[in-house]
């Protein structure tokens, strides 16, 4: 399946093809369009959007999109949930300090845009990064169960 969402991909949009690689179509490809024609392109490709202004895996009722496809697909794995906590910290200014980690993957992201990296570059390495946290939440949930 296709998805499409905003260029110049950050915290959000970066968390997001991760989870829905790892944990909902495998095969997904990403197309990366200017804020104004998310829809479009979403359309014309027959593309699910997300974190794009006014689609249903955007940000809503407070929460940012990774949270939102974690909703949408029932994914209620206990280190996604943690790591939806670091993202959203990450990726909403006013909840910065929600976790020790956040503030961190913020500055990531902001040092990608800063580069100027291209899209598909910021997923190639945000996607490590990513495995990385999700192996950290994992080991920090387990921790706690065995406890």
């Amino acid at each position: 399946m296709k998805w499409v969402t905003r260029q110049r991909a950050k915290v959000d949009r970066v968390a997001c093809p991760w989870l829905i690689l790892n944990f909902i179509d495998p095969q997904a490809e990403f197309i990366f369009a200017p804020a104004d024609q998310v829809r479009e392109v979403a359309e014309r490709e027959g593309a699910i959007p997300f974190d794009a202004p006014g689609v249903k895996l955007g940000h809503h009722h407070g929460h940012c999109s990774f949270e939102s496809i974690l909703a949408e697909y029932q994914l209620t794995d206990p280190a996604l949930q943690k790591l939806a906590r670091i993202v959203h910290g990450a990726d909403i200014p006013a909840d910065l300090g929600m976790t020790p980690q956040s503030a961190g993957l913020r500055a990531i992201a902001e040092g990608w845009d800063a580069l100027g990296w291209p899209d598909q570059r910021r997923l190639e390495i945000g996607f490590v990064l990513y495995d990385g946290l999700y192996a950290w939440c994992r080991a920090q949930i387990g921790s706690r169960e065995s406890s």
